[in-house]
């Protein structure tokens, strides 16, 4: 007879199906104890972000350390390049972000880049990158995609989504197509509330979903939900969490047949309404076949949580039995493709200084009539850098801006770096900490989405009242308006496309 202290068969079953759907992160730069034995148990995938990361042969030695355990352990990585990096969050990304790469439009160029990332993330032994963003960034106050969209156009999103899927996939390493259904036409970060996208089903088969559609056609393995409600398809579910749109829309009428993956299941615009555990279950019940989580909550009592949160959803049925185990059935063919191909691909593991080519390809330049002669810049410029909040996505710690590479450049340039609180607590501080250090010396302003944040766009429009010289580069999504003598716009404020922008403003591009 079973002791009753001891977990019954079904239970041990559902347990092991419950930890293959789950997709966690942990902390350290070493593989936890923790890990290891849920590896053992049915756990067949991770998500490493920035604050597992060194340096790229400590990646390696981490990925190694948890093939170890299982050859086929799907690892995975949010590494889109430009804003948002793991890889190189603590130096700033050496390639460019989306929104380069569609200003340019150069297919090929795109799929260079994505190659390029592909070759370092297999080098480092990752199998599974969220990326590439397929969203359509036509709402250009988005507070969350902007400069991680290939643009505000369908047909350039959809054409450079489906480069950068063959560009990465061609290194080896599975690409996932976020934020399915579209995340572009929202004015919500679903990192704190719950988006809603308000047009059709006509509108958004016209204007969403073909990128995700060019994504297929290019062999994409991965699809990420978006935790965003649209009542076009579904009026009371995220899509997250819907039928509707994961089975009938994304399986049935697109015809996907992979793996559907959640976005970070702890964001606030599902954990608010249902909880962590209610999200995760309601996730999976309605389609999603692996669910991520770890951004935020990354730690042995989280997964513990989720497990037994699913394990019980079954056994009071909840969750049908036969969902999960379809589930779990995807995750396991995922994990033996991407497996045998993290093995199989060589790649070349010479550095390559492509990005660095893309991000000097979008610079875009406007120059006020009269004003030709203000660049090269002449002697050491003074730098003032407006930098606002960063949406969760974004690791606040990525440098990112002109000052540095153009100190590099030009030595004895001077800088300073103001957010709206430091403005608000010191009402002179745009006369004490630039316009006065400026004095006789060129003014370089240096905004990053300067649109959507009313303080920025006041603060640019002081300092060119008193400083019509001034040049002005746009690091965010550029709005149209070419504000200063010079305006430089890089489509994003990644590391690289500051030194590409310090090199034009020097005259050394």
């Amino acid at each position: 007879m079973e002791s009753s202290s001891r977990p019954s068969s079904r239970h041990q079953q559902l347990t092991r199906l419950a930890e293959t759907v789950l997709q966690p992160g942990f902390v350290g730069t070493t593989l936890p104890d923790w890990v290891r034995r849920r590896i053992a148990g049915g756990l067949t995938s991770v998500v490493l972000f920035g604050r597992n990361i060194v340096d790229p042969e400590q990646v390696a030695r981490l990925t190694a350390e948890l093939r170890a355990e299982n050859r086929d352990l799907i690892i995975a990585i949010d590494e889109e390049a430009g804003d948002v990096t793991r890889l190189e969050a603590w130096t700033g990304a050496s390639r460019p972000g989306n929104l380069a790469l569609g200003a340019v439009d150069d297919v090929e160029l795109t799929e260079s880049v994505a190659r390029d990332i592909g070759r370092e993330l297999h080098a480092a032994g990752i199998s599974l990158n969220y990326a590439p963003s397929a969203d359509v960034n036509s709402n250009p106050l988005n507070p969350v995609i902007g400069a991680r969209s290939f643009g505000a156009r369908t047909d350039v999103v959809s054409r450079h989504t489906a480069a950068w899927v063959r560009g990465l996939q061609s290194a080896g390493v599975a690409a996932c197509a976020k934020h399915f259904p579209g995340h572009g036409d929202t004015a919500v970060d679903s990192h704190h509330g719950l988006p809603q996208v308000s047009g059709s089903a006509e509108e958004i088969a016209a204007t969403a979903l073909p990128p995700f559609v060019a994504a297929m056609e290019a062999g994409v393995r991965v699809v990420m939900t978006a935790h965003l409600l649209a009542p076009a398809y579904d009026a009371e579910l995220p899509a997250t969490m819907s039928p509707r749109i994961l089975v009938d829309l994304l399986r049935g009428e697109l015809g996907f047949d992979g793996l559907v993956v959640t976005d970070g299941i702890e964001m606030s615009a599902v954990t608010a309404r249902y909880g962590i555990g209610g999200a995760t279950v309601r996730a999976v019940t309605g389609g999603a076949d692996a669910v991520c989580v770890g951004g935020e909550h990354a730690g042995e009592a989280t997964f513990d949580e989720l497990t037994d949160d699913l394990v019980q959803a079954v056994l009071d049925g909840t969750l049908p039995e036969a969902r999960i185990t379809e589930a779990a059935a995807r995750v396991a063919e995922f994990a033996a493709w991407s497996g045998s191909r993290t093995r199989a691909v060589a790649t070349d593991g010479a550095a390559s200084d492509i990005g660095l080519v893309a991000a000097r390809r979008a610079l875009r330049v406007s120059t006020e009539e009269g004003r030709g002669s203000v660049l090269p810049l002449v002697g050491a410029p003074h730098v003032v850098e407006l930098s606002p909040t960063m949406n969760l996505a974004v690791d606040g710690q990525t440098p990112w801006g002109v000052a540095a590479p153009l100190s590099d450049l030009l030595p004895g340039t001077t800088s300073v770096r103001l957010t709206e609180d430091d403005l608000l607590a010191a009402g002179d501080l745009l006369d004490r900490k630039v316009l006065d250090p400026a004095a006789e010396r060129s003014l370089v302003v240096v905004v990053r989405d300067a649109a959507r944040h009313g303080w920025m766009s006041a603060a640019m429009t002081r300092l060119l009242g008193s400083r019509p010289d001034a040049v002005v580069v746009e690091m965010g999504v550029p709005n149209g308006a070419a504000p200063g003598a010079v305006h430089l716009v890089t489509h994003g404020a990644t590391r690289v496309s500051g030194v590409a922008a310090a090199e034009f403003l020097a005259g050394r591009g």
